[in-house]
């Protein structure tokens, strides 16, 4: 499988501090095998608390790492409608941030696509969140009371 970009420049900020894989797994406190996947493409940009480990133990910005990940910058996120609740807000954090592989026929997805697939899913989320808020409440019907 081909390296990803981000692998490549994480196998690059690691190899710039003379680390191992098995250095930067200790100072991050994540797994070997999951460093040596990211960097060898075969495994997907990691979630960002993945990213803010392993920007903290390489001493780089997180932001930058975010950055390099593919993540949107928060101005870049479509904006959360007005009628969200903190709940639906929660909802759609989890649903972004569940670090599940994205695959087709079994070959995990390249961030672009990802990206699109998050970006019609947010726009299902809401659509779909804001429908259901507009549904009237159907009182439960009366017991009819014998005369």
């Amino acid at each position: 499988m081909e390296q990803s970009s981000f692998g490549l420049y994480l196998k690059h900020m690691r190899e710039q501090k003379k680390w191992s894989i098995n250095q930067l797994a200790d100072a991050a406190g994540i797994s070997t095998s999951q460093i040596s996947r990211i960097e060898n493409g075969k495994r997907g940009v990691p979630k960002p608390q993945t990213i803010e480990k392993m920007a903290g133990a390489l001493g780089i910005s997180y932001a930058e790492m975010m950055d390099h990940a593919g993540y949107l910058r928060p101005e870049e996120h479509p904006p959360i409608p007005e009628w969200a609740s903190s709940r639906d807000k929660r909802d759609f954090k989890k649903m972004l941030e569940e670090d599940g592989e994205l695959m087709f026929d079994g070959v995990p997805l390249d961030e672009e696509d990802r990206q699109r697939i998050k970006d019609v899913l947010t726009g299902l989320f809401w659509e779909a969140k804001h429908m259901n808020k507009r549904k009237p409440v159907t009182p439960a019907p009366k017991e009819r009371r014998g005369s």
